[in-house]
């Protein structure tokens, strides 16, 4: 066996800086390093994907990638987000590492929302599935672009969900967000889509919800299907 060679934790750090200095590695949270290759010089840092698991292994924190960065794993992302989307159970601060930047987002019930495994060279990353990522657009529009992106992005997305697992995934969401995604959904022309959502809506659903959240718009049309305030005009990029 080899001999085990103990290290000098500030001089390890030392070595670290200067080799970040060179654009050898990086550090995208504070003790945590990276390696970058020659083909990820340009970013400063290793894509988003490739070690945002390592750092959540490494901090114990359950995650999954969501919005438009799960979208992206779909081909459903209409335009290729300015951020790496992570949900986590508690607010977090953004990461900045070269040109690459991710950003936290709170999710309650988070461990609930169910996720697939993609393949990086790296490992996996955990994204949200076609469901839930659409239930989640339907929740965050501060976070996804608006509601005229969401509805294209969901439109792009809408070919990947399945009906009743759609209806499953509404379930770890408060009920507004089903009232908006199902409204989405259809003027999105993927009505054969929202069955379940509706069934699910009309079993839920007490009170009318706004489309747009926090903005008022007096004599508003109303969707009955949907309980939904309509205050705001989407445009579906189709």
């Amino acid at each position: 066996m080899g001999r085990v060679v103990p290290v000098d934790a500030a001089a390890a750090r030392m070595a670290l800086n200067r080799l970040a200095r060179q654009g050898l590695t990086a550090s995208p949270a504070r003790g945590f390093y990276v390696i970058v290759p020659p083909e990820y010089r340009s970013l400063g840092c290793l894509p988003a994907d490739q070690f945002i698991p390592a750092l959540m292994e490494r901090l114990d924190l359950p995650y999954y990638v969501g919005l438009l960065s799960a979208a992206q794993y779909y081909g459903a992302a209409h335009q290729r987000p300015q951020e790496f989307q992570v949900f986590v159970e508690k607010n977090r601060r953004p990461i900045k590492c070269g040109k690459v930047r991710v950003a936290f987002i709170a999710r309650k019930r988070l461990t609930e929302v169910s996720t697939r495994a993609f393949n990086t060279p790296r490992g996996t990353v955990a994204a949200s599935t076609p469901e839930a990522t659409a239930v989640d657009l339907a929740g965050y529009p501060g976070h996804a672009g608006g509601l005229d992106q969401i509805a294209t992005v969901l439109s792009e997305l809408a070919e990947q969900i399945d009906p009743d697992r759609l209806a499953r995934a509404a379930e770890t969401a408060p009920v507004p967000w089903a009232q908006r995604l199902g409204y989405l959904l259809e003027i999105g022309e993927a009505g054969n889509k929202v069955g379940a959502l509706k069934a699910y809506v009309a079993d839920r659903a007490r009170d009318y919800a706004l489309l747009s959240p926090g903005t008022k718009k007096s004599g508003a049309p109303r969707s009955k299907t949907w309980k939904l305030i309509v205050n705001t005009d989407v445009e579906v990029d189709l």
